[in-house]
Order: structure tokens, then sequence, then C-alpha cells
């Protein structure tokens, strides 16, 4: 099994990390492979609604979301943490995202999805709701801890001192991975829910 972890922080081995390598020790524990993408500290535009990914398979940037995709559609489960910035995520971030889930075409359903969160004091809720939106919006079963997925650090290497923190991304590590393993078994005796044709509809009669 294997798990893509995206550090959106533009601080490579900042608090972010820390939560994540936190995680990345019972990942390794349990036998599932990882890989920490770093993104926060690239230079990755916005979605311009050009269509393109429509026909290509790809977004017609070619940068780290280009990357990053099979990557993605390789993986079991998916992290994505951030840090926080006026009570939202990196906007680097966002830019990624919003790319990256809109221009990859294979079926997410069944990748197990866990955000988490890192800041000094506040906003912390919010962008964990924010990021979580990726997750239900594609069919990905979201992870759940003992708490709330956050850390709290000021200064780069604080977040090294929540005990509380380190324990709730332990947790969501071991919990992630009871479900990639759970979703394997149902798959290979059950195999996918049947997916119905998407109906799109708006508020305008």
């Amino acid at each position: 099994m294997k798990v893509l972890m995206i550090n959106g922080s533009p601080h490579e081995k900042g608090n972010t990390y820390i939560a994540l390598h936190e995680m990345e020790k019972v990942f390794e524990a349990e036998g599932v492979e990882t890989e920490i993408l770093q993104v926060g500290n690239k230079a990755v535009r916005g979605c311009i609604a050009c269509g393109s990914c429509m026909e290509k398979g790809k977004c017609v940037f070619e940068d780290i979301v280009n990357e990053a995709a099979p990557k993605f559609e390789a993986c079991d489960g998916l992290v994505i943490a951030s840090p926080v910035y006026y009570a939202s995520a990196n906007a680097t971030l966002i830019a990624f995202l919003d790319r990256l889930f809109y221009s990859t075409h294979f079926d997410k359903r069944m990748k197990v999805g866990a955000s988490v969160v890192a800041a000094r004091r506040g906003g912390l809720s919010a962008t964990f709701d924010e990021l979580n939106k990726y997750f239900t919006i594609t069919g990905m079963p979201v992870a759940s801890s003992q708490y709330w997925n956050s850390i709290h650090g000021r200064t780069v290497g604080e977040a090294a001192g929540d005990e509380e923190g380190l324990q709730t991304m332990r947790t969501l590590a071991g919990n992630m991975t009871f479900l990639m393993k759970s979703i394997a078994l149902g798959k290979e005796q059950y195999g996918l829910p049947e997916k119905e044709e998407p109906l799109r509809t708006n508020f305008i009669r």
C-alpha cells in the first residue's frame, strides 16, 4: 500500500512537515510506503478554466500538478497538509489541489483521504474543513483521528513540543492504515459500489 503526502507549506522542514513525519513513522511501521511531495514552495498558478484537460487528460500547464497526477492515481491514500494563513490553506496548495483534482479523470472513489493543518493558534478548523471538501466531492472516505487533525507551533520546530498534536497524527495514521486495508479487502470481495451516470443541474428554471 502507498500513501502520497502533500506538504503545502513553503517551509520544507517546518511544523507542517513535523506533523507529516509523525504520521510517516506509523505508516512505515505498518508496512505502508510513503512519499512526501513538497508543493508549498513551488510556483503553481491557478486553474484558468480552459477545458484542455478534458481533451488531453492532463493540465495544460506542465508543472508539479502533472508530476503528481500519476502518483495520486497509484496511491491508496492521500494526506494533504497545510499551514494556516488568514484562517485558510496556503494559496499555492489550493491552486495545486484545484488543478490536480479537476484535471485527473481516474476514479478516486475509496482512496482514503486525510487533511492536516498547522498553525500558531487559530483558523485550524476552517482550514481543516476547506481541505476535506476535495475528498468528499470525489467519493474518497475521510480518515479521522481522536481530535481535529491539527498541530500547533509558531517558530520552526515548535510543533515537536505539541504532544497532543503529535498523538493526533499517530492516531490518524493508524486509523488511515486500517481504513485502507479494510477497503482493499472489501474491494477484493465485493468490488466498488455501482456508480450512476452523473446528473448536472443548476438552480435556474
